[in-house]
């Protein structure tokens, strides 16, 4: 008969959420950095000096010789469209010198963030696990980027009638959706807090360490 109590047992559910970050994180990373190099090798270019040499991708982007070209994949709403950012997520801060080594060393920072909070993480706050790895996965798939190439390929494109939204990738949903579960996490442990609050003062009550004020 195993014993729950052992330093095996014990140890199993933490063992548990670190294989699901794993797991999780590197999907999210392949998924990234696959469609980054079909959208590098496969989505069209045009020259804007009208020259006759091939687009060299990603530098003719960068150096403003070359733009990528739409490609519809929903008439007025969504296309694809390779582009190359120099900044972070959507487009920001795309035009401030030394982003490539400011958002790169933030990248760093928020990975290892995201392995401190994980090794703090309750095994039940299954949750938080996703959360962490989804945003792991996205912020080391935009620092290969900007280690390798010195910028982010981006190739999403949604828009509505003349409104275009900033080009964003793969990485950046993926940080979206891990940083909007964070905030979920964030609200359950709100409500277990609260929980555990009224349960100690129901215990104190019923210990007689605290008087009851509503009899």
């Amino acid at each position: 008969m195993t014993d729950s109590s052992t330093p095996t047992a014990a140890a199993e559910p933490d063992r548990k959420k670190w294989i699901v970050f794993l797991i999780v994180a590197v999907l999210s990373l392949v998924a990234d950095q696959a469609t980054k190099i079909w959208a590098r090798g496969s989505l069209p270019v045009v020259r804007l000096d009208r020259g006759a040499a091939a687009c060299i991708v990603p530098d003719d982007i960068v150096g403003r010789t070359c733009q990528g070209h739409p490609v519809t994949v929903i008439g007025g709403y969504w296309d694809w469209r390779l582009s190359m950012n120099p900044g972070s997520a959507f487009g920001l801060f795309s035009s401030q010198e030394g982003a490539r080594i400011l958002l790169s060393i933030v990248g760093i920072v928020a990975v290892i963030g995201m392995l401190w909070m994980l090794r703090k993480a309750r095994p039940d706050q299954k949750i938080l696990h996703w959360a962490l790895a989804l945003v792991a996965g996205g912020a080391v798939g935009n620092l290969i980027d900007r280690i390798y190439f010195g910028v982010v390929t981006d190739f999403i494109l949604w828009k509505y009638q003349n409104h275009e939204w900033p080009v964003f990738n793969v990485a950046d949903v993926v940080l979206v959706i891990g940083v909007g579960l964070m905030f979920i996490d964030i609200q359950k442990e709100g409500r277990r807090e609260k929980e555990l609050k009224a349960m100690r003062q129901e215990k104190a009550k019923a210990a007689g360490l605290v008087k009851d004020h509503s009899r």
